[in-house]
């Protein structure tokens, strides 16, 4: 008795009898030929039946074999098969599983003349000239023979078994005409052989990725041949195999796989450069050769068209996986990304979705639009400070001032014009900016000029910038000098105070610190030129002191300085978290903001000066009950050379306290 008929006449159908033997189920694959029974050999828990059955014969089987479960996997054109089975096991009361390969919608394909049967592709060859590559094996072959001159013209591409050559000869097939492999075969064999005969047209059938339908669609393109394509006879009722094998683990509690027939799905991210196939690698335009399906935002689209592959156009992954889940049958995914995928790309994000969808992922680099635009400019890209302000927020500014040349990808309504405003308004009037519109598209154009040159031109919105600043600095400077400042009423840190704390904050280049009770901004300044790819959020509840900190912000070009008009704690609430804060003054309110900083980021650094005894003592109290680590105290006193007549005496600064102190996350979790 047997768990389980396979109907194995295709490849599926003999991997999938391997694998349910190998599992300890008894197995019976039914096939047609003798050469199917080579393939689909004998094993332990395996029989092979060789022979075609009747109805009857069919129904006998299934109930000599204690009526198993039946498992239809024959040839998709095999429809009067696939009858005969269903029928039998109504009859003899088996349940029947049919598993259909994907199909293809190649009558889309611009190359492809679609038929209805042989008989229809024969009589289309009947009118036209030019040699033909026949690969719908031998049990048709004899349809051929109707064409004028057929022994000539006609090439077949057959099983290498015997009878199947004796049969071709019988029919006139000699020589060099009969071609005896076993297949599927690659693109470059296919293209090959095309080319071999000066083959004109293609006959073949649908046959699924499994078939090696595909690679003779791109081979007859390279080659230059016309496909004659004998159409899928409308499908049974059925379940894709993927989803047959998902069934059948399933049912029989099997943790293990076919094997040859991959679990997963597998998806390229692959980076089409500028846009135009001419700017692709070859390695990425045979990727969306190879694809089921080729997803991605509109523009990336417009020159895959000529592809004829189903495609999606959508740039969010949740949309890209919902569509797939739509869509079992694609299991080869390519995915079209603007420039190269590691240069800003929506890749990393899409990585992540895809492998927790169980799809694989392979990335293949593109041509960036920052080494494109360079090589138009006839200059080295390697020195080149990379961002990019399309959707997204950078301290753009503060790139300029720090490097000779920086590259941008822009973004939003009129960029470019919005560009030349940020950097005249931080008085960058005297940088050169190269605008790169519409790379490598036909209508592309590369215009030169200062900010205020380019301020009132047209551009598209597909841009990027090169801005070259001949008077970069290189680096942040430190300790600037108090004088340089815009000082008004409101209170400062002096210079060498100010130096001492941002260094106890130990800042990253892309920290996110909140000055709280900023005065006139200084330290902001300071941290905010140290922290240059991070940001500062400066908190001020006086209205003077804020329009100070604002004309500080701009006189030292610190775009990544951010003003927050009002008290502590309250001000800080929606503030994004921050890794460090500076605390020059809190109202009386310095525990509550210091239960808020360590509610935000148990971890954070602080740094708080103070001047009065009162707040001295506050801050003791605060980094004795809080859950800070590493508290340092430290007191400093300055003293300032002052002229007087021809002496120079030193006058003493006010003693201040600056409190260190790291959040301690195992004990702030008991707050």
């Amino acid at each position: 008795m047997k768990h389980i008929v396979v109907f194995a006449g295709t490849t599926e159908g003999r991997l999938l009898g391997s694998w349910l033997s190998g599992e300890g189920l008894k197995v019976l694959a039914c096939v047609a030929t003798e050469y199917g029974s080579l393939l689909a050999r004998e094993g332990e828990g395996l029989e092979v039946r060789q022979g075609r059955l009747s109805r009857e014969e069919m129904k006998e089987l299934f109930e000599a074999e204690g009526r198993p479960l039946v498992v239809d996997v024959t040839h998709p054109y095999a429809t009067e098969v696939s009858c005969n089975i269903r029928s039998a096991c109504e009859e003899a009361g088996c349940e029947y599983l049919r598993l259909i390969r994907p199909g293809k919608q190649a009558e889309t394909e611009k190359d492809c003349i679609t038929v209805g049967s042989v008989e229809e592709a024969v009589d289309f060859l009947a009118g036209t000239k030019g040699r033909i590559l026949v690969t719908t094996g031998s049990k048709e072959l004899h349809h051929f023979t109707a064409l004028e001159d057929y022994g000539a013209r006609v090439y077949a591409r057959v099983l290498a078994t015997p009878e199947v050559v004796e049969h071709c000869q019988r029919l006139g097939f000699l020589g060099q005409h009969l071609i005896c492999m076993q297949g599927p075969f690659s693109r470059e064999m296919n293209t090959a052989m095309l080319r071999q005969f000066s083959a004109s047209y293609l006959v073949t059938k649908e046959s699924g990725r499994e078939g090696g339908f595909e690679e003779k669609l791109a081979a007859a393109r390279e080659a230059g041949a016309k496909v004659v394509l004998i159409q899928r006879p409308k499908e049974q009722e059925g379940i894709l195999v993927e989803e047959g094998i998902a069934r059948l683990r399933e049912r029989f509690s099997l943790e293990s796989y076919p094997e040859g027939m991959q679990e997963k799905r597998r998806a390229v991210l692959a980076g089409i450069g500028m846009g135009p196939q001419a700017n692709m690698t070859r390695e990425v335009w045979a990727a969306f050769e190879g694809a089921d399906c080729i997803l991605g935002a509109g523009r990336m689209l417009e020159n895959l068209q000529s592809l004829r592959k189903p495609m999606l156009d959508a740039y969010d992954p949740v949309k890209m996986i919902a569509y797939l889940q739509e869509h079992l049958e694609y299991r080869r995914i390519a995915v079209a990304l603007s420039g190269d995928v590691g240069f800003y790309s929506g890749a990393k994000r899409l990585i992540r979705v895809f492998e927790e969808a169980g799809i694989e992922t392979e990335l293949l680099s593109g041509v960036s639009s920052a080494a494109y635009l360079c090589s138009r400019l006839k200059i080295a890209w390697e020195d080149v400070k990379l961002m990019s302000i399309h959707g997204r927020k950078e301290n753009l500014i503060g790139a300029v001032c720090r490097n000779f040349r920086t590259f941008t990808l822009l973004g939003g309504t009129d960029p470019v014009q919005a560009l030349c405003q940020e950097l005249l308004f931080y008085g960058l009037e005297h940088v050169t900016v190269y605008v790169g519109e519409r790379l490598h598209y036909p209508k592309e154009r590369i215009v030169k000029g200062s900010p205020g040159e380019l301020m009132d031109q047209s551009f598209d919105g597909l841009c990027a910038a090169l801005i070259e600043n001949p008077s970069y600095r290189g680096g942040e400077p430190s300790c600037i000098a108090d004088e340089a400042f815009i000082r008004g009423k409101a209170p400062m840190t002096k210079s060498e105070i100010r130096c001492l704390c941002v260094a106890k904050l130990g800042l990253w280049r892309d920290s996110v610190v909140y000055d709280i009770g900023a005065g006139t901004g200084s330290v902001s300044v300071e941290m905010a030129l140290k922290a240059w790819e991070g940001t500062v959020w400066a908190v001020e509840k006086e209205p003077e002191a804020v329009r100070l900190i604002r004309e500080n912000a701009r006189r030292f070009r610190t775009s990544n300085l951010e003003v927050r008009e009002g008290a502590a704690p309250e001000a800080l609430a929606d503030l994004p978290v921050p890794t460090h804060g500076f605390i020059g003054g809190s109202s009386g309110n310095l525990k509550e903001i210091l239960k808020l900083l360590l509610k935000k980021n148990p971890q954070i650094r602080v740094v708080i000066t103070a001047v009065t005894l009162e707040t001295i003592g506050e801050a003791v109290q605060c980094l004795k009950e809080l859950p800070f680590s590493h508290v340092e105290t430290v007191q400093v006193q300055m003293a300032r050379a002052k002229t007087l007549g021809r002496y120079q005496l030193m006058t003493g600064q006010n003693p201040v306290y600056i409190f260190t102190a790291q959040g301690s996350l195992q004990e702030s979790n008991m707050l």
